[in-house]
């Protein structure tokens, strides 16, 4: 985008003021042309308010030269010269002086000393030049026009080149500064992030734009960036009216720290033996762990303690929920616990399933649970209470979600039921998967499938009919992660794919030379990427838009190490690993990315 009008209409490209005056670009074969993003918040950080201002537009460079970078080339156009060069004239050195005095002309006027009087001291006059002079003062203006293209075309290329350099800088004008704030806002709304930061540093009121809170809060939206007090208020230690400024350049670092930068030691969690850990909630600074040990444990993310042990099933813990200090257990013991993570206290003891409780989901008071005894039951999980039984699998309930209006289950019966609980009964029987549904996806209007017959299907929840029947994994769809039309699809095959589902199209497969070497665990979506586990003992994450690898976030040693579970937040990742033949410890790994704990 242009920065500024030129009458001439023509193009110029900013340049610092060495640059402007020989009119070269000097190419840096040692750096990159584009300044990063990382160099502009460095340097925005680092940069005080004093910035040199020119009260008279003065011509100044959008972006200084850093590293031996160049400055917004092709993008943002030269502002007008405090002092227009027609004062200065071209010396024998090549570089330009500047007159102290104007000339008067042969009729008596005071004329603007140009580069045609401009001479060196030294250095005559060209033979007949006043002569020559006088005649063109005699003309008429449009006799001077046409000796000025003939005098344009009789030139050489270095001597137009020159002409440029001294008329060009007469017809520049900084027009943000000209217009309205509420106009120049809008013309600097189309701009990049990192260009804003590039503006902000060519003069004080352009940095007063470029600064805009109510700009900032655009592009925050545009990233799909929320505005939360409490971080923006820590980002700098201090409260400013830039605070979607603070929230985006936090998001930022944030998004460098996963992608980029070196990652930190992780703590470690150690507690459940030799055990394997089954299940895995994070909330805030909890963790909560479930194992085959009979117990779960809560732990602080913060020291790295357990905090508490919650000890009462007789069986091995297979499914879990979390909602704040709530914590919600299956087991094989057949019952389901409600706890009070603080305090660590058993609040109920859920009795009526008659065999393993495999699966649950957790929505506001209430938690649906699915049994190996091929039912489904609803809890108030404040009194305790059984609200309904769903009977109609003929097999072990696999997989369920709940919206607080339907619940939908999937089954070792190869069929898929959608339920309206308050009524106890089946709406749909979505039949069509050839083996056992083991995954579930639900928003409210479309219900997503995995199957061990190597499909997913995508299914109309108010009709019930299947509208995808998506293809291309070769096993087991172990997990699954929907965002609006875009599915993240984990399988036993190595593989992770990521597609729409309202065409049914695979836009991207998470492979190439960088993919697991074995069955995908468990998957997370967060910010811009994918965060997946595997029995190869690797966490990967991976670009959401590109399916590009971006790097390994774990990397167990041996052959046997294996991770069971992960749990990902904006800043942090739990992961729950051990091995196959106890040559790994069972524990947790949490690894941090927030911006202050990597400044």
């Amino acid at each position: 985008m242009s920065a500024v009008v030129q009458h001439s209409n023509q193009t110029n490209t900013i340049r610092d003021d060495d640059e402007s005056r020989n009119g070269t670009f000097p190419e840096d074969p040692d750096e990159d042309d584009e300044l990063t993003l990382e160099d502009e918040l460095e340097t925005d950080e680092a940069m005080t308010d004093d910035v040199e201002t020119d009260n008279s537009s003065s011509a100044v460079s959008l972006g200084r030269k850093r590293k031996g970078t160049q400055v917004m080339k092709g993008s943002v156009e030269e502002l007008p010269s405090k002092k227009p060069l027609k004062d200065a004239f071209l010396d024998d050195s090549g570089t330009y002086s500047v007159l102290n005095s104007p000339e008067q002309n042969v009729n008596g006027d005071q004329r603007p000393s140009t580069p045609r009087s401009a001479r060196n001291q030294d250095a005559p006059l060209p033979p007949n030049i006043v002569d020559w002079l006088q005649i063109f003062d005699g003309w008429t203006h449009t006799d001077r026009l046409i000796a000025i293209n003939e005098l344009i075309y009789s030139c050489e290329p270095l001597q137009v080149r020159h002409m440029m350099e001294v008329i060009e800088p007469q017809f520049q004008r900084d027009f943000i500064s000209l217009l309205p704030k509420e106009l120049s806002l809008y013309v600097l709304s189309f701009l990049e992030p990192k260009d804003l930061l590039r503006a902000a540093q060519t003069c004080q009121y352009w940095r007063v734009l470029a600064d805009d809170n109510l700009l900032w809060r655009e592009k925050c939206r545009e990233a799909g960036i929320g505005h939360r007090k409490a971080m923006s208020d820590r980002v700098h230690g201090r409260l400013s009216t830039g605070q979607w400024k603070n929230t985006f350049l936090h998001h930022h670092k944030v998004e460098m720290n996963w992608r980029q930068r070196p990652i930190r030691p992780s703590k470690v969690l150690k507690g459940h033996d030799d055990h394997v850990i089954t299940c895995l909630q994070f909330s805030g600074n909890r963790v909560v762990s479930g194992s085959d040990d009979n117990t779960l444990k809560v732990w602080s993310i913060i020291t790295g303690k357990v905090i508490k042990t919650l000890l009462g099933h007789t069986g091995g813990v297979w499914s879990s929920q979390m909602q704040g200090n709530l914590v919600i257990s299956g087991s094989t013991d057949r019952t389901l616990r409600v706890w009070n993570a603080e305090t660590g206290r058993c609040l109920h003891t859920l009795y009526g399933h008659t065999s393993t409780v495999r699966c649950m989901c957790l929505y506001e008071k209430k938690v649906v649970s699915g049994s190996r005894d091929a039912t489904l039951r609803i809890w108030d999980v404040e009194s305790g209470e059984c609200l309904h039984v769903l009977v109609g699998h003929i097999a072990a309930v696999r997989c369920v979600q709940y919206n607080g209006k339907l619940v939908v289950s999937g089954a070792y019966d190869y069929v898929v039921r959608v339920w309206d609980p308050e009524r106890e009964h089946c709406l749909h029987q979505l039949q069509g998967h050839a083996n056992r549904v083991y995954s579930l996806q639900f928003d409210g209007t479309h219900i997503i499938s995995g199957s061990l017959d190597t499909t997913i299907r995508v299914w109309d929840v108010e009709t019930g009919t299947c509208k995808h029947i998506l293809t291309g994994h070769q096993s087991l769809t172990s997990g699954m992660e929907l965002r609006g039309s875009m599915l993240v699809s984990g399988n036993a095959d190595s593989t992770v794919k990521i597609w729409d589902i309202t065409t049914g199209q695979c836009l991207l497969t998470l492979s190439g030379p960088h993919k697991h070497s074995s069955a995908v665990t468990c998957l997370q979506l967060i910010r811009k990427f994918v965060i997946t586990s595997s029995d190869d003992g690797s966490v990967k994450l991976w670009d959401l838009k590109t399916g590009a690898f971006v790097r390994n976030l774990v990397q167990l040693s041996g052959s046997a190490g294996v991770v069971w579970r992960i749990r990902a937040s904006e800043t942090k990742l739990v992961c729950a690993v051990g091995s196959r033949n106890g040559s790994e410890e069972t524990k947790l790994l949490v690894l941090d990315f927030d911006a202050e704990s990597q400044s």
